[in-house]
């Protein structure tokens, strides 16, 4: 992996393959039984690579699919399950110039150190450096010195330049070697010769004693291309996969009971359906299956989305991942591996970003023409001035000047630039962008899905009928919600006084506390454990039994965040349209919905429901921005066109999400959407920029009129152009 480290640039543009009857794979496939196979991509970095990949691969006979994960830098191939079909990808894939590994978390933990972003900062100071004390040399030569003092400053200029560019132009020699060498064209290619020629044709004029030379136009070319490849990449650079984050949920080993009743350590390829396995409080689920035998609670968050823990006992089905939170728990095994919930979710939320990071931005597509108009452009000036005025040492300049006037610096910046500006600005406001192309989707959306629970709610349960319960209920209450660390338990000891006078308090798994009043029993907890079976009550409610009397019901709402009201009114004035999505029971969705002022809503939406209900809209070319915060919106966080989660999110939501509320004030979606608005109004007129640009300056170049140094000049100011432009994102109000 460290010999091939990824150019991430302005994202070059592969535009060119070898031909596919030039790649013939060894191994011709009859079998029907497929597998699937993972490789490491590490030197994958833009949507043509995408392409390239999945075309090459698509053209093998022995590969029916393959799909690359931008951001995990792998490819996932289904292929005929045949004897040294790895190898052979590996190999078909290094002829294309793709090196490949075998997928380990070694390798993939490589592909996240950003080695590859300190590695850029360091070659932008050497080059920016360099280029500050060449430019201060060329001020002589600039003033009118001549002969000697000329040739000294020029002598000493080379032997800066020449080095730095070697150093700083490292990642463009390299990407364009690579692409050459399969036969490929991208912009670096185009980039590297112009900094090769400008160098070269400033070595070959200090020699011939010539009266300019363009070191510190070389020098600022290197400096402005590595800035903008190095901002594109910092966009990039906090990027990871909620799937990573789904995994570490998984568990490796389990407890299987033994038919003498004892117990024994195993992995987890060693199970087979029918095990009983013992799960003890505080241990994660390690399977789907069924509870033979006790009675606990179980965190359900990653299926539902709700916070609120939920009471099994025999009979109940669970699902892997799942936190066992009070006691232990028999589990017969029904689902294993690929076929527990939690292995569905986690191919959700790879399928759902591998379709993301296809997204294709305007300077990529810009790029796929650019490279060779560059080449045939200065080609055609160095044949044509040449031939026509036998001076080749001026065709070579002028071929210079063309591709240095040419190179795409206001392109690269374009992008990058207002990107850094408009991230630094989000930032400040508590907003964390994690992905660049983020930023342009967020821009287009015309729908908003938010989820309910700790998204719109605060995810923190409340006394709601306090006042009508006596005041000893309450303190009875209150004694024994100290024994239980229940969500419910908790919101009554913060809302009730405690007295001490219960005793013998202990709790029930999966039922509730009891203890003793005055030698009366007196229970909190299940409806039916309470002696409660009436019809049940709208809301959230737990049940308190003093001795013989009728329960007493104690309900609960979960608060609406305060500033939730008036983001869901913001958004709608914005012409944005509003969907209420969520896990909860429909009589609390449709309370929550009517106090926000949103009209359409869903009830108990799974997480694969949720995903089909953003598939159906985006079939229906709608233009997502999905707001969730539970394990269970992971996959719809990565399904959606875009995606924000607050701060307070579980891990994996928020690694899922293209942005991060830091703050957990929603009201910065809002902020964002208009941030994302005017940051595409600037990336567009940057581009508008650059093309001007070039319509005015190539023929300016092409006719005779620049020199190299001038062709430099023009390229930064155009360069300096685009990032003042993009710096208004900054500031605006």
């Amino acid at each position: 992996m460290e010999q091939e480290q990824p150019s991430l640039a302005v994202c070059p543009a592969c535009v060119a393959m070898p031909p596919s009857d030039k790649i013939v794979p060894k191994l011709k496939a009859d079998a029907t039984e497929m597998r699937r196979i993972e490789l490491s991509l590490p030197s994958v970095h833009c949507a043509a690579c995408i392409a390239n990949v999945e075309r090459a691969l698509a053209a093998r006979p022995d590969v029916f699919g393959a799909r690359v994960n931008l951001t995990l830098k792998r490819v996932s191939i289904t292929g005929a399950d045949s004897v040294g079909i790895e190898d052979d990808l590996i190999e078909h894939l290094a002829k294309i110039g793709y090196p490949a590994l075998p997928l380990d978390s070694a390798a993939l933990e490589k592909t996240r150190t950003d080695k590859v972003g300190r590695d850029l900062l360091a070659r932008v100071a050497v080059a920016g450096f360099a280029a500050m004390n060449v430019m201060l040399l060329s001020v002589s030569v600039w003033s009118g010195a001549t002969d000697a003092t000329r040739d000294l400053m020029h002598w000493i200029s080379a032997i800066i330049a020449i080095p730095t560019i070697a150093f700083s132009g490292m990642p463009f020699f390299k990407s364009a070697w690579s692409a050459l060498r399969v036969r490929r064209l991208n912009m670096d290619v185009p980039i590297s010769l112009a900094l090769i020629l400008a160098t070269g044709v400033s070595l070959a004029e200090t020699l011939e004693h010539g009266e300019h030379a363009y070191f510190d136009a070389a020098l600022s070319l290197t400096f402005f291309l590595l800035l903008g490849r190095y901002l594109d990449h910092r966009t990039r650079a906090v990027a990871r996969s909620a799937a990573s984050e789904l995994a570490a949920l998984e568990v490796q080993k389990a407890q299987r009971i033994l038919p003498d009743g004892r117990t024994e350590t195993v992995p987890m390829d060693a199970l087979s359906e029918g095990d009983i396995l013992l799960v003890s409080a505080g241990a994660r689920v390690p399977v789907d299956g069924v509870i033979t035998n006790g009675s606990s609670e179980l965190d359900p968050s990653m299926l539902t989305g709700e916070t609120l823990p939920e009471a099994v006992t025999v009979g109940a089905q669970v699902h892997a991942g799942m936190m066992n939170i009070s006691g232990p728990l028999h589990i017969k095994t029904v689902g294993l591996g690929e076929e527990t919930l939690l292995k569905q979710i986690t191919r959700l939320v790879e399928t759902a970003e591998t379709a993301k990071n296809k997204y294709t931005s305007l300077a990529e597509k810009a790029a796929q023409i650019y490279a060779p108009a560059v080449h045939l452009l200065s080609a055609g000036a160095f044949i044509g001035w040449g031939l026509a005025t036998g001076d080749w040492r001026l065709a070579v300049n002028i071929a210079a000047a063309v591709l240095i006037i040419t190179c795409p610096c206001a392109l690269g910046l374009a992008v990058p630039a207002v990107l850094a500006a408009a991230s630094g600005r989000m930032f400040r406001q508590g907003v964390l962008l994690k992905d660049g192309v983020a930023l342009e989707k967020l821009a287009d959306i015309d729908m908003v899905v938010f989820d309910k629970t700790g998204t719109l709610t605060t995810g923190q349960p409340q006394v709601l009928n306090a006042n009508d319960i006596p005041e000893a209920a309450q303190a009875i209450a209150a004694d024994l919600a100290r024994g239980s660390s229940h969500p419910l338990s908790k919101a009554i000891a913060n809302r009730f006084a405690t007295t001490g006078n219960v005793t013998s308090i202990s709790e029930h798994p999966g039922f509730g506390t009891e203890g003793l009043l005055g030698g009366q029993k007196v229970r909190l907890g299940r409806a039916n454990w309470c002696g409660y079976d009436g019809e049940p009550p709208t809301q959230t409610a737990t049940w308190l039994k003093i001795g013989n009397a009728a329960p007493i019901a104690i309900l609960f709402q979960d608060q609406l965040r305060p500033e939730a009201k008036e983001t869901v009114t913001r958004l709608l004035s914005e012409g944005l349209q509003v969907l209420l999505l969520s896990g909860d029971v429909p009589a609390q969705v449709r309370s929550t919905a009517e106090a926000l002022g949103i009209t359409d809503w869903v009830a108990q939406a799974t997480p694969s429901d949720k995903v089909d209900r953003l598939a159906e809209l985006a079939a229906d070319g709608q233009k997502v921005l999905m707001v969730g915060d539970g394990l269970n919106d992971a996959a719809a966080l990565a399904a959606a066109h875009v995606s924000i989660s607050p701060a307070s999110a579980v891990d994996a939501s928020r690694t899922s999400a293209d942005m991060i509320i830091v703050n957990n004030d929603l009201t910065q979606i809002v902020q964002s959407y208009r941030i994302a608005r005017a940051a595409k109004r600037r990336i567009l007129e940057n581009f508008t920029v650059a093309a001007v640009y070039n319509m005015v300056s190539i023929p300016f170049a092409l006719a005779g009129f620049a020199t190299p140094l001038m062709a430099a000049l023009a390229m930064s100011a155009s360069s300096i152009t685009v990032s003042l432009n993009a710096m208004r994102v900054g500031r605006m109000k």
